[in-house]
């Protein structure tokens, strides 16, 4: 999203439609030059903590940088110390890899200060109202009142969903895999046409068709940078609607989807959904892309050795069961690193 902004007051109000939610003790680090991630960090209230966030923050930053980089620091806390001190450090640390700290703001929700020349103001209804306005006419929608919110968006009622699950795989398995894949990919075809919900019924049998691997990478390869929004929405929705033992591959394509589009927030909240135990190898693909702060142009290039990486754990993790051509597999990421939006 671009958004054109005439003051600190009005940079503050674009945070939460960029993150998809208000930062509440946190950190962004808001690029000024092409080519940064903009990430979210928890506040760092001691000197460890700081010293964590820089570790997480070295290397992506570090591999990205290019001469002229600028960033905007902005924290939002009540605590104006803890503001300053990492704000400062990560600065001092930034300027180490030659990214210049354009500004240092803080934010309690009321007032702002930047540190750099001392300037401080109130925030005021104007800006935010422009800037909202201004992502409404972007297409945007309106941010989570918090990241907590936006991770209860994607829990829902999975008990219709779950009493199907079980006459679905006796379905699937009574019948050829290959139907079962066609049928996946035209009802996927089918949503980006109409965008309606799927049925319990469809749902049930698109969950348990996911469960075999060459069906999940086809709707996989589907993710496309013209198409995010649909993949967005489906994969939400089933996320929101399934049970524990198949909700992995709709939560990971629901990562890999908002981090094609540049949602690096609700990506870690996607996979924050994923069941811990066993690992689920497409997961930890999505989060390695996140922590490592890969830049989703970069996906063609990167593709083929994380897919084959994936795609060879997925096959000797867990034995196929007899007669059945499925790998049922799980995950569990990194849940709370920082990331592009996140």
């Amino acid at each position: 999203m671009d958004l054109v902004v005439n003051s600190p007051d009005e940079l503050l109000a674009a945070v939460p439609h960029l993150l998809g939610f208000n930062p509440e003790e946190s950190i962004v680090l808001l690029p000024l030059h092409p080519g940064l991630p903009v990430t979210r960090v928890d506040m760092p209230k001691s000197t460890l903590d700081r010293e964590k966030v820089w570790n997480a923050l070295s290397g992506p930053y570090g591999r990205h940088a290019r001469p002229g980089a600028r960033v905007a620091i902005l924290c939002f806390t009540e605590g104006r110390l803890f503001a300053r001190l990492g704000s400062e450090d990560l600065s001092d640390r930034l300027a180490g890899l030659g990214i210049t700290t354009h500004l240092r703001l803080w934010s309690d929700g009321d007032r702002w200060r930047e540190f750099n020349s001392g300037a401080t103001g109130s925030h005021t209804h104007a800006a935010a109202e422009r800037i909202a306005a201004a992502a409404v006419l972007a297409g945007v929608a309106q941010p989570a009142v918090s990241r907590a919110a936006l991770v209860a968006s994607l829990v829902g009622n999975r008990a219709p969903i779950a009493r199907l699950i079980p006459a679905a795989r006796t379905a699937a398995g009574t019948g050829r895999p290959e139907a079962e894949n066609e049928w996946a990919l035209g009802r996927l075809d089918q949503f980006h046409a109409d965008g309606n919900r799927l049925s319990d019924a469809d749902g049930a049998r698109m969950l348990v068709a996911l469960e075999t691997l060459s069906t999940r990478d086809a709707l996989w390869d589907d993710v496309g940078a013209e198409n995010t929004s649909a993949h967005v929405a489906i994969w939400s929705d089933l996320t929101r609607r399934s049970p524990d033992e198949v909700r992995a591959a709709p939560a990971s394509l629901l990562g890999f989807a908002c981090w094609m589009r540049g949602d690096g927030a609700k990506a870690w909240c996607a996979l924050d959904q994923v069941p811990a135990d066993p690992p689920y190898p497409m997961a930890a693909v999505v989060a390695s892309a996140l922590r490592d702060g890969i830049h989703p142009r970069e996906w063609q290039r990167h593709q083929t050795q994380l897919r084959d990486m994936a795609r060879e754990v997925d096959e000797s993790f867990v034995p196929k069961p007899i007669g059945r051509p499925r790998d049922q597999l799980r995950t569990q990421p990194n849940s709370d690193r920082p990331a592009p939006g996140r």
